[in-house]
């Protein structure tokens, strides 16, 4: 079991994100019912169990670091580099932290009892990134002992928040405050109340769930750095999902047996302060939601250690444009140029969006891209089945099957979750409040559309104009970095 613990832990850790301090409320106004709301969870359960397999099998056919770049490399190999240069446009949209940032905002401007305005939720967003990009920017080794010791919070207060439920939900030792509502949610009678039937908006809260869900291929990013990865990856992923499964749905349970129904549906993204006030009282509530501020910066912390080494990683194979730039490690021998860039494109979702929109917006702009890669490597998956796809001297034999008609599940829920979208909603119900309901989409995709115009003008029309070709070569930087670039060959 030490195999296990070892990368089930990170996957544990990657895979409860602070979403589930913040999405409850979201996932309940989608689904209009308290019923409606654990279905959206079982299916997003469902997905990420199958999406578990699918990247169980491509992890131990592929047991190196690299995660889905390297899946798509491997499965399409033509037009060359085309993958690459439209992955890197997806791998920066989809690692960005605002989502996170504004959860922390939400519970630090409540810990103190600001008022919740525009500009002091997306302040404080902007500061907590900005402390993590120079932290990690100039002072990495202090970063990492800090993202270690702030993880701890997050595994504290959500077990407090699962037994403490339970205890109100048996009518043991622990009551609700009496000046506050008591919850009604669990008879069969009030249970499916108010269900809706708007497709679109069942997909909201389903992005959503899976944004909670999103950390189950984490693991894959870093199979170079762990011992035994096949025989690891096959033990610990289907164990720590299934842990993970099981504790949202306690957390859900507890929620929904101590807050009522309305006051979630009002809590915007501190559900777990309301909780706390409705257990504790009003001065617990605020020590509370700094500590769920503190476990959002660990976990804010975490993200961008990884998604600097990423837009550094591919800065070192020459995709990105100016790549010896996003390559350096100097001044501070760090990724400093890749932090900086995950912190502008951050702060550019925190305050571009209008104000009530932000945070649903940069979930369902990254759940939908994840959407459209998933769809990728799962149909891809199935690809590598067939002899004809793959070429002379290449054979797929994973030790490790995923089951046919899982990866077709697979794929068929990430076509639905990029085609519903695309649905008006119904009459009644709105995605946002002053967005157009398809804007996700439609931002996604135009990434889609950059990284497939990048690709053609740097490998395909500049060669041709310029009459030469692109070769791959290593070089190394005056920093003593290790990269490639592109080398032009006249033809």
């Amino acid at each position: 079991m030490n195999v296990v613990a070892a990368t089930g832990t990170p996957i544990l850790n990657d895979i409860l994100p602070p979403s589930i301090f913040a999405t409850p409320s979201t996932i309940l106004r989608a689904a209009g019912s308290v019923g409606g709301a654990f279905t959206m969870w079982l299916v997003g359960a469902l997905i990420a169990a199958a999406g578990t397999m699918v990247y169980m099998e491509l992890g131990t056919g592929l047991p190196r670091s690299g995660g889905e770049k390297n899946y798509l490399e491997y499965i399409y190999r033509r037009p060359k580099y085309f993958v690459t240069c439209a992955y890197a446009t997806y791998a920066i949209i989809t690692g960005s932290a605002a989502a996170n940032s504004v959860v922390f905002g939400s519970y630090i401007t409540h810990a103190l009892a600001l008022e919740p305005t525009r500009w002091t939720v997306r302040t404080a967003a902007f500061l907590v990134l900005t402390f993590c990009f120079l932290i990690h920017g100039t002072c990495m080794r202090w970063g990492v002992r800090l993202q270690n010791a702030l993880g701890m919070f997050k595994l504290i207060i959500l077990t407090l928040i699962v037994f403490s439920g339970m205890l109100a939900l048996t009518g043991g030792y622990v009551v609700i405050v009496n000046r506050y509502e008591r919850p009604d949610n669990f008879r069969w009678a009030t249970f499916w109340e108010g269900s809706g039937t708007s497709a679109n908006a069942y997909i909201t809260g389903l992005y959503n769930v899976i944004w909670s869900f999103v950390g189950y291929s984490n693991a894959n990013y870093a199979l170079s750095e762990i011992r035994d990865p096949v025989r690891t990856l096959k033990r610990a992923a289907p164990i720590a999902v299934a842990s993970v499964t099981t504790m949202y749905f306690l957390i859900n349970v507890a929620y929904f047996a101590v807050i009522s129904k309305r006051d979630i549906l009002e809590s915007r993204q501190i559900v777990a302060a309301l909780y706390f006030r409705n257990l504790f009282g009003a001065t617990f509530e605020k020590a509370l939601s700094a500590f769920i501020s503190l476990s959002t910066l660990g976990n804010l912390l975490a993200g961008q250690f990884v998604q600097g080494r990423v837009i550094q990683e591919l800065g070192r194979e020459g995709v990105l444009p100016f790549s010896e730039f996003f390559a350096s490690n100097e001044p501070f021998g760090a990724p400093f140029n890749g932090l900086f860039t995950q912190w502008f494109v951050s702060c550019t979702f925190i305050l571009a969006p209008p104000p009530g929109d932000a945070y649903l917006f940069i979930i369902s702009l990254s759940s939908y891209s994840y959407a459209i890669i998933n769809t990728l490597v799962s149909v891809g998956l199935l690809l590598l089945y067939l002899p004809s796809w793959l070429s002379a001297g290449r054979e797929w034999k994973p030790p490790y099957h995923a089951p046919k008609l899982v990866i077709l599940l697979f794929f068929l829920s990430n076509i639905f979750l990029i085609v519903v979208p695309w649905i008006p909603p119904t009459n009644g119900t709105q995605v946002y409040e002053h967005l157009p309901y398809f804007l996700h989409a439609l931002v996604a995709l135009s990434v889609s559309l950059l990284g497939a115009t990048y690709w053609y003008v740097r490998c395909v029309w500049l060669p041709r104009r310029g009459g030469y070709t692109l070769q791959r070569e290593w070089v190394h930087q005056d920093d003593g970095t290790a990269r490639q670039q592109f080398r032009r060959v006249i033809n």
